[in-house]
């Protein structure tokens, strides 16, 4: 296969046609695809990966949180590694690591050593998905761009849809470790591909590393991870740990944000926040993200804890999300250019709040085909949310601040999903606490029943367990409900931000810059 040897443009760009160009297009976007798919291909194997290392699933949800921090983390420097060190060597070396540290995640013999292996696994994987959306810029003519950059959010759309799916198939089949492995053969081959078709020739400057705001950057955003992850079991602020978790991580954001904006090269460039459309759309994928994820968190361990399911047919539900979305995203993605993106995205972001009120009364023993009506309507409304939040955000940042407005973008939406899933699992738990509490102190005739059962045939311990399940499972379901109406509400109150945002002019830019 021959390296196409096109001469780079002044601003670094490389056009590539035929074969080479289909084959790189497909590269960056399956790296994407397998980047964002990590981000919940473990959600449905929390249980399975909970009892392999016996722990809490509780606890198991930091396989999710520790991957999606630590990916948040290297997001926003895309821009800075790619302009020191070159797109696509950068590119290209994360990928080969994302394949090892999926090798080490997999072989992982504790549940410290598998967090540690997943924050690595986040760390390589994090510049892939700003870096895929730069290069399909970059490589691709102008003619094509629309399709591929459809193609790119199509990826980002599906993919967290997915990794229930097979997350769940794969680990009642083989076991959780193959959650991991799976990665490791598509790595090598994407790392094969990538050497042969990506060129080499990449614009690069030296640039000073602000090791500071690097550090800064880590340290509030990792304080503020693990305090919503042992906030609960610690009893949150009455544990001096988490006070001072707190205390670091807020003292830290505050330092980070003015050590970067008074930096002349700054590790991540803030001053994009100065542009009201870019800040507003931000806020609004903050809400809106962090509710979608969170059902897609919560979903399969409602149905695994609460409703008897496999992870398997768990990941089959929260599947069903995809099955519109695909349908639609081409769809919307033609939309954008001829109607208002704040309509699109106003409607979308509304569908789905309207899902999950729908969400909030939902019973005990649904069958599957009612499990999956609101599924299949979520994923309807989420192109309509992503794709022209995405224009909308880009819309304000001028060219030369459009490389770090994709980072910062990428980044908001990783940390909401990653402060979304503690926050979830530790609102759900507390409430379905609070449930049980108020279900115990309003039960009449305890006696009576528990009698009932024993005249039945029971023995007066098997009667006990029967009411005391009834009684748990019941609260799940009123907690579970509680969940999704607070989903709702934050998601109708995101819709306020879109319309701060102003009407894009002309038609709408790349969702990404070329990084030089």
């Amino acid at each position: 296969m021959a390296r196409p040897a096109p001469a780079a443009a002044a601003d670094g760009n490389i056009e590539m046609t035929g074969l080479p160009m289909v084959l790189a297009v497909a590269t960056l976007a399956f790296a994407n695809f397998m980047v964002v798919l990590d981000m919940t291909i473990a959600n449905v194997s929390v249980p399975n990966i909970a009892g392999g290392l016996a722990v809490s699933p509780q606890e198991g949800t930091w396989v999710i949180t520790s991957y999606a921090v630590a990916e948040a983390i290297t997001v926003p420097l895309t821009g800075w590694l790619a302009s020191r060190f070159g797109a696509v060597r950068v590119f290209t070396i994360a990928i080969g690591m994302f394949g090892l540290c999926s090798l080490l995640c997999g072989l992982a013999p504790s549940l410290g050593s598998l967090v540690v292996f997943r924050i690595m696994q986040g760390l390589s994987g994090g510049p892939m998905m700003p870096l895929s959306q730069t290069l399909l810029q970059r490589l691709v003519p102008v003619k094509f761009r629309a399709q591929t950059m459809g193609l790119w959010a199509m990826t980002t759309l599906v993919a967290p849809i997915m990794g229930p799916v097979l997350g769940g198939s794969i680990s009642d089949a083989m076991g959780w470790s193959w959650v991991f492995f799976i990665n490791v053969p598509v790595s090598v081959l994407l790392v094969f591909i990538a050497l042969r078709t990506l060129p080499r020739k990449d614009l690069t400057q030296r640039l000073p590393v602000d090791f500071i705001g690097l550090g800064m950057l880590i340290t509030w955003v990792g304080a503020m991870q693990i305090m919503l992850d042992k906030g609960e079991e610690l009893d949150w602020f009455n544990s001096p740990m988490i006070v001072g978790l707190a205390v670091i991580a807020v003292v830290g954001f505050l330092s980070f944000l003015i050590w970067e904006l008074t930096q002349e090269n700054p590790i991540v460039d803030l001053r994009v926040f100065r542009h009201r459309g870019f800040s507003a759309a931000c806020f609004a994928m903050t809400l809106a993200f962090a509710g979608m994820f969170s059902s897609i968190v919560l979903i399969p361990l409602w149905l695994q804890t609460n409703q008897g399911y496999t992870a398997t047919w768990a990941g089959y539900v929260t599947g069903f999300n995809g099955a519109l979305a695909v349908i639609a995203a081409p769809i919307v993605a033609g939309m954008v250019t001829k109607i208002d993106p704040r309509r699109l995205v106003t409607f979308g972001i509304l569908w789905m709040a309207m899902v999950m009120f729908w969400r909030s009364n939902l019973q005990q023993g649904l069958s599957f085909h009612q499990l999956i009506l609101p599924q299949l309507a979520q994923g309807l409304a989420m192109p309509f949310f992503f794709i022209p939040l995405m224009t909308l955000a880009m819309a304000t940042l001028e060219p030369r601040e459009l490389a770090s407005g994709a980072g910062l973008l990428n980044f908001v939406r990783t940390t909401a999903g990653a402060f979304a899933t503690s926050l979830t699992t530790t609102a759900w738990s507390n409430s379905t606490t609070a449930s049980r509490t108020a279900m115990v102190d309003n039960l009449h005739n305890a006696n009576g029943v528990v009698g009932q059962m024993t005249s039945a045939g029971m023995s007066n311990l098997q009667a006990l367990t029967v009411l005391e399940n009834t009684v748990q499972s019941q609260a799940v379901m009123v907690a579970t409900n509680h969940v999704f109406l607070a989903i709702s509400t934050l998601m109708t109150v995101s819709v306020a931000a879109i319309w701060i945002i102003p009407k894009p002019k002309g038609p709408p830019p790349a969702a990404a810059a070329n990084a030089h």
